[in-house]
């Protein structure tokens, strides 16, 4: 990957990466706070997984392609040159790293179906993958934009973990609801 191209998609990496593994770890904080089964915790986070993916990708490219709009017409009245992002790109960029990155949470959920024994642990594993997925994609922001990478990483982990938080709270305050 030319570096140009790193930090032209390195919004949408970003946002997909970060949202993909928050939303999905919420699902999954929210799902263990309100104790549902491990198969309950699958299903909601595939569905979120898919879903929201869905609906950031279509979001980005409605929203990047208004902004090549926009700017075409700033560009015919102004003469200047500007850089146009391409709307299937950004959304692709953002649709990857969302699945991609918002799978993390659910590997110790999936893992556990074949090794029974991890299922007790499922939620801690899933927190600690999704801290390291969400240092990874800190890092690579910091890299890019020359930021330190550590400073990056830990503001993108403490997002992710306030967002943790509420969620498993909310599972947590509501648990008794269903049944």
């Amino acid at each position: 990957m030319s570096d140009g191209f790193a930090k032209k998609y390195l919004p949408e990496f970003v946002y997909g990466g970060v949202d993909g593994s928050i939303t999905t770890f919420a699902v999954v904080a929210g799902a263990t706070g309100a104790s549902l089964s491990s198969a309950i915790v699958l299903i909601l986070g595939f569905a979120n997984l898919f879903a929201d993916g869905f609906s950031m990708t279509v979001s980005n490219y409605l929203s990047t392609k208004s902004q090549v709009e926009v700017n075409r017409d700033h560009k015919k009245l102004n003469g200047k040159n500007l850089e146009f992002k391409h709307p299937v790109k950004t959304a692709l960029a953002t649709f990857i790293s969302f699945v991609v990155i918002g799978l993390i949470p659910l590997l110790s959920f999936l893992f556990a179906l074949f090794i029974p024994a991890l299922e007790e642990k499922s939620f801690f594993y899933s927190f600690i993958l999704t801290g390291i997925a969400l240092l990874f994609v800190g890092a690579v922001k910091g890299e890019v934009v020359k930021k330190h990478p550590v400073k990056a990483s830990l503001e993108t982990l403490f997002i992710g973990g306030i967002a943790a938080i509420i969620a498993y709270s909310v599972g947590y305050l509501l648990r008794g609801i269903g049944g």
